[in-house]
């Protein structure tokens, strides 16, 4: 699995796979601001998350497919 992919799962899961500051970078990338780390503690930044991600989680699975 790339740096990449565990950056990604990292963030769609919530399971930690790499370095929490490219995780906290990809999301705010992601949602187009600024996220502050007691933030995530927030069920809705959770579905806030996931939704973003899902395109690029799925995007993993599909490609482990093939």
């Amino acid at each position: 699995m790339t740096k990449q992919e565990k950056i990604v799962v990292s963030a769609y899961t919530g399971v930690l796979m790499c370095d929490f500051a490219d995780v906290h970078e990809y999301i705010e990338r992601k949602l187009g601001r600024p996220v502050f780390t007691h933030e995530f503690a927030s069920k809705a930044l959770r579905e806030e998350i996931i939704a973003k991600c899902k395109g690029d989680f799925l995007a993993i699975c599909t490609e482990q497919e093939d």
